[in-house]
C-alpha cells in the first residue's frame, strides 16, 4: 500500500472517537467516578483500537496487539486522567485530562511499534489529546456529560495529524521489500 492510501484510508478512523464515546456512554454513563471511568475507557479503547488498526492495513503492527493496547492504555489514561482533575470539566480541567490519555494511550502504543516513531508517539498523542479537548471543548460541545473522549470536531483534527503513522509504517514496509 502506497504512503497516500495509507494516510487515505487512516482519515475514516476518526469515527472510532465519536462511536466508542458513544457506546461507552451507553455502558458505563458518564465519567464521574473511578469504575465508570474504568470501564468507559475499556470499551472507548477497544472501539478506538480496532478502528484504528483496520485503518494501517497491512502496514500496521498485528490487530490484537493494537487494539489491546489502545484498550489497555485508554482504561489507564482515563481512570487517572479523569481523577487527577477530580472528574472536572472545564477546559483546563479537560486539557489535562487530555494529556494524560493520550500518554498513556501513546506508551501502550509505542510498545506495539518499532523504529522512530514509537520514541515520539506518546509525547506526540499527549498534546494532540490534549488539543482534542480543547477544540470540543471551545466550541460548544456539552462537555458537561462527562464523555469518555473528545467530539468528531476534536477527533477530526486528531485523526488528520496522526495521518503520519500509517504513511511511516507504509514506507518502511516499502524499504523492506525492496
Amino acid at each position: 500500500m502506497t504512503s497516500k492510501a495509507s494516510a487515505l484510508r487512516w482519515l475514516p478512523t476518526f469515527l472510532g472517537y465519536p462511536l466508542g464515546g458513544f457506546t461507552a456512554e451507553l455502558i458505563a454513563g458518564p465519567v464521574d467516578d473511578l469504575p465508570a471511568a474504568l470501564i468507559a475507557g475499556a470499551v472507548t479503547g477497544v472501539i478506538l483500537g480496532a478502528v484504528q488498526a483496520w485503518g494501517m492495513g497491512p502496514n500496521g503492527p498485528p490487530a490484537a496487539r493494537w487494539i489491546a493496547a489502545t484498550g489497555a492504555g485508554l482504561t489507564v489514561g482515563l481512570a487517572l486522567g479523569s481523577a487527577a482533575v477530580d472528574y472536572g470539566t472545564s477546559l483546563g480541567d479537560l486539557v489535562i485530562q487530555g494529556a494524560i490519555c493520550g500518554l498513556a494511550i501513546g506508551a501502550a502504543q509505542a510498545l506495539t511499534l518499532r523504529g522512530r516513531a514509537a520514541y515520539l508517539w506518546a509525547p506526540a498523542l499527549s498534546a494532540l489529546w490534549a488539543l482534542g479537548w480543547a477544540i470540543t471543548t471551545s466550541i460548544g460541545v456539552d462537555v458537561d456529560t462527562q464523555w469518555a473522549v473528545f467530539g468528531s470536531s476534536g477527533a477530526i483534527v486528531v485523526t488528520a495529524a496522526t495521518a503520519v503513522l500509517p504513511v511511516l509504517l507504509a514506507r518502511r514496509t516499502l524499504r523492506s521489500a525492496s
